[in-house]
């Protein structure tokens, strides 16, 4: 089942802290070393509830869209307006059900309802397989940085844009 959410009350957040389980302990280490593991995730996921209620979810037009299958959420991603389209963002699979097809089947069935509109992704450079799924998804490299919603550059990630054309 697609699951959409416009506003963060109609999110699962603790289901969705399971997709993002690798990325919030990654985060919870970098930004509180001096922790303990269990104290840098809680921060971590504190962080954020307080991005998602505060900057995300306010911006018009923003989306949360959720994989769910048997009342698991399995994939997850983010869609705002940006530019002349929609920037697709945080896309991820909880680490157990990696490498069977969730992300695609999402991003698939979220473009879908997008027709011809843009969609753009920013794809970290070493990320290879976000970019094998996009690419199979019917997104292109487009550009060789990223131009983040707040205007900054970064030349870590590439840009790449749906074409719509969907490899099988």
């Amino acid at each position: 089942m697609l699951v959409r959410a416009t506003r963060f009350s109609e999110l699962d957040f603790p289901k969705l802290m399971e997709i993002y389980a690798e990325g919030n302990r990654e985060n919870g280490e970098f930004f509180y070393p001096d922790l303990s593991r269990e104290r840098q995730i809680a921060h971590a996921e504190q962080d954020f509830e307080r991005y998602l209620r505060e900057e995300f979810f306010s911006v018009d037009g923003a989306e949360y869209w959720v994989l769910r299958e048997q009342g698991r959420d399995l994939s997850a991603l983010r869609l705002e307006p940006f530019a002349d389209g929609l920037l697709l963002e945080a896309l991820e699979t909880r680490p157990d059900a990696r490498r069977q097809g969730f992300a695609s089947r999402l991003i698939r069935a979220v473009t879908k309802k997008y027709g011809n509109r843009k969609v753009y992704s920013h794809i970290s450079k070493r990320n290879l397989a976000s970019r094998k799924t996009h690419e199979g998804c019917g997104f292109r490299k487009w550009a060789d940085y990223a131009r983040l919603i707040d205007g900054t550059v970064s030349t870590r990630a590439d840009t790449y844009l749906w074409t719509g054309k969907i490899d099988d």
